[in-house]
């Protein structure tokens, strides 16, 4: 009986939970944004941006590929195909070297350029 009352039975869900971490002063119910929530809120975005990025990377490449398997020899479709899995594969190539540059930069100077913080 207690296996079918967990499957069909739901548990409480509240909406949130309490903030806590460096994008708050205090805890609780207390919880104070701070300003260094914009570092949080940054690396949040950065990781969306990111995300979609490889989202659009695969996309792109199964519709330019799929254009390239159904172009039938056609020039122009086989030239539009052969664009869109250029642009992709740039567009991969793009975000991967900005990251790169990045921990670059952060091993040649010792600064640490792939956190965002914002010094209290």
């Amino acid at each position: 009986m207690n296996l079918l009352t967990k499957l069909f039975l739901p548990s409480p869900v509240y909406a949130q939970n309490a903030w806590s971490g460096s994008c708050v002063s205090g805890s609780g119910n207390e919880a104070v944004a701070t300003i260094q929530g914009f570092g949080c809120l940054f690396q949040n975005i950065a990781q969306v941006i990111v995300y979609f990025a490889g989202l659009a990377f695969f996309i792109m490449f199964i519709k330019g590929g799929f254009e390239y398997l159904t172009s039938s020899g056609d020039p122009k479709k086989t030239a539009k195909a052969t664009s869109t899995l250029t642009v992709a594969i740039i567009g991969l190539v793009g975000v991967i070297a900005s990251f790169l540059i990045l921990k670059f930069i952060q091993s040649f100077t010792g600064a640490n350029v792939t956190d965002f913080i914002i010094p209290n």
